[in-house]
């Protein structure tokens, strides 16, 4: 095989990289230790939904890609959304400064630099650290995500299916934690044996493992994250008024002690966004390009039904306009199957210490289309800010790999400052919407017969709270459980108030004969002694209702549209 010349090998990657459409500029192309910026290296804007993979050892530059690719996306129109693991991508709000360094790089690679800010909607998790609160209900988020976070086996992860299936079909609506407990807890007492039994495959148990482990996720203060108003995932498609799409940041300042949460609650977005976007096949732009930083803590022990509800929300979410890039350390952090559906790659340089690192590195150049360029060596080479690439091009096929000089951001690659922050949250049209819980009536005022009291402009019209105490093995029970999970977990006294002294409930009259028989009339009559009379019309209610399933999506969650 003739050796090529380097020009040979700098007009294959002209070649290559000649693209007709709207694109990303992602740099210029490096071929024999040289630079040249006559071979400048591009993504098709309209191929940003065949998704992609940013990785690299940590201090290649990942972080300043990612941010340089948002740029560029929400000036061509199409609104970004960024996990923002370390606070970094505040920046982008901040227009950067020029310096001799600075135009030294940009000009070595033809690039037009000035300093500019972009539209930035900061988000919180839970209203966990600057930015507007983003909560999901229990509901919403489903029982595969959520047993994701309590690290529930696959026996068990079957079983909290069945106790959504149950809360679905009987009218009690699991908002928050509470709910959930509260369902759970009525299921393993004495009133709900018979709705128990009716579930099949749900032992008393097991139901007391998932409890105890619902529990602990309250007293390590996970309970914030869910409830409404519900963060509505359409918010991410937004475009600024002056027709730049607009960047959302999300971030958790505590990740490091909820790493789980945050990246499952990723995907509960993206999963949000897959049940409630319409199709929408070839598009000359992408409707939305989401960036899954740290994306290896989706994948670490995740159950298989976990692994191929993202294996199936990667592969179909493209034809809704969605692009989806993982961001991590190696490619053999993301399993084969969704490997192989991230048609455009950006690898930064990878270390080679360890025999593990070596096995890692020969496993990232098998991935890579045949080139000109020793791979091996390349990747353990390359510089901060340069990378090799490969995409897809507007043909479909992927284009020719080029080591690359990467551009440089146009607003500040760090934080942004935190005034600047707080009055740009402040300023957000979503604050109203989303900034205060509230806490309507739900699954544990029902099962429980007290009232919620409004929290909140958005809490509902609640009831009159009923009086007497509770029925024994109610959630008041569960609080009780609460408080002391807690202390043993957190060593100290628990947060949570104690439940006020209250007069024994007098005793309820036995539920009248409900017409109809088999299961629906036996649940019903189950349900309308445990939950008193003032709640029996909605146990009447149920022979109609277990007709009819709240559909949900591949990940068990089922999404605000299918819920109205």
């Amino acid at each position: 095989m003739a050796i090529k010349s380097t020009a040979d090998k700098v007009a294959t990657l002209q070649k290559g990289y000649t693209l007709e459409g709207p694109t990303i500029e992602l740099g210029a192309a490096i071929v024999d230790g040289e630079l040249h910026k006559e071979a400048p290296v591009r993504l098709p804007l309209a191929m940003m939904n065949r998704h992609g993979l940013v990785a690299g050892a940590t201090g290649t530059g990942k972080t300043v890609t990612l941010h340089m690719m948002a740029e560029q996306l929400s000036t061509a129109g199409v609104p970004v959304f960024l996990a923002d693991i370390k606070g970094d991508l505040s920046g982008l709000a901040t227009a950067a400064t020029g310096s001799e360094k600075l135009k030294a790089r940009t000009d070595s690679i033809g690039q037009p630099w000035s300093g500019k800010t972009f539209p930035v909607e900061f988000l919180a998790l839970g209203g966990d650290g600057a930015g507007v609160p983003v909560r999901a209900t229990v509901t919403s988020f489903g029982p595969i995500l959520l047993s994701r976070i309590m690290d529930l086996n696959e026996t068990q992860e079957s079983s909290l299916q069945l106790v959504f299936h149950f809360a679905d079909k009987n009218n009690l609506e699991l908002i928050d934690l509470k709910d959930l407990r509260a369902v759970i807890q009525f299921l393993t007492s004495d009133e709900g044996k018979e709705a128990l039994q009716d579930l099949g495959g749900l032992s008393k148990a097991t139901a007391g493992v998932i409890l105890r482990e619902l529990i602990t996720l309250e007293a390590q203060g996970m309970e914030k994250f869910f409830g409404e108003p519900e963060f509505n995932t359409a918010e991410l498609l937004r475009t600024a008024p002056d027709g730049r799409g607009v960047v959302s940041c999300l971030e958790l300042p505590t990740l490091q002690t909820k790493p789980m949460l945050f990246s499952t609650f990723l995907m509960w977005l993206l999963a949000d966004l897959f049940e409630d976007l319409p199709e929408a096949g070839d598009l000359d732009k992408p409707k939305l390009v989401f960036f899954l930083d740290e994306a290896h803590l989706l994948f670490n022990g995740a159950s298989k039904a976990f692994l191929d509800a993202i294996t199936t929300t990667v592969r179909l979410i493209r034809s809704k306009g969605v692009g989806i890039f993982f961001v991590t350390q190696t490619p053999k952090d993301v399993p084969a199957d969704v490997l192989g559906q991230l048609a455009n790659r950006v690898q930064h340089a990878l270390r080679a210490f360890t025999p593990e690192d070596a096995k890692a590195l020969k496993a990232t150049v098998s991935t890579f289309p045949v080139s000109d360029y020793d791979l091996e060596e390349t990747l353990t080479t390359a510089g901060i800010g340069e990378a090799v690439i490969t995409v897809m091009n507007e043909k479909g096929a992927p284009t020719p790999v080029a080591l690359t000089r990467l551009r440089a951001p146009e607003s500040v690659m760090g934080p942004s400052e935190p005034a600047l922050v707080a009055s740009t949250v402040a300023a957000s049209s979503l604050l109203a919407a989303y900034g205060t819980a509230v806490d309507n009536v739900s699954a544990y005022e029902k099962l429980s017969g007290k009232a919620a009291a409004p929290t909140g402009p958005a809490a509902g019209p609640a009831s009159a709270p009923e009086t007497g105490a509770a029925p024994a093995g109610t959630p008041t029970d569960v609080d009780a459980d609460a408080r002391r999970i807690e202390e043993e977990i957190l060593g100290r006294p628990s947060s949570r108030p104690a439940p006020a002294p209250e007069a024994r409930r007098a005793p309820q009259a036995p539920p009248a004969p409900q017409q109809g028989g088999g299961m629906a009339g036996d649940l019903a009559g189950a349900l309308g002694g445990a939950l008193g009379g003032g709640l029996k019309s909605m146990a009447r209610s149920l022979g109609t209702q277990l007709g009819r399933e709240l559909l949900r999506g591949v990940f068990g969650t089922s999404s605000r549209s299918r819920r109205r």
